[in-house]
């Protein structure tokens, strides 16, 4: 994964993720949602084949950054309940 910053301001962020799909950007882009503070969450990909991923984010209260690194951890705790429950289900 290689992240290109394209635009950084107070309350916005639009970067580049290169190497990965609509899985990440999809849940974290949902993920984002749920917070109070963002405004616009959203991404594209140009082409289906060869685009790169172009997330988009503008917040009211907290620096863009801060919230992602904030959906990120939401997102790393619901996977690892995901995984714990599941492994006790295959047991």
């Amino acid at each position: 994964m290689e992240i290109k910053i394209i635009e950084s301001a107070k309350n916005k962020l639009v970067m580049d993720i290169k190497g990965e799909g609509h899985a990440l950007c999809s849940s974290l882009r949902k993920e984002l949602w749920k917070d109070k503070d963002v405004a616009i969450s959203g991404y594209h990909i140009e082409h289906p084949q060869v685009g790169v991923p172009r997330l988009t984010i503008e917040t009211k209260g907290k620096t863009p950054q801060k919230a992602i690194q904030e959906a990120c951890k939401r997102l790393q705790k619901e996977n690892e309940t995901f995984l714990e429950k599941f492994s006790k289900e295959i047991r």
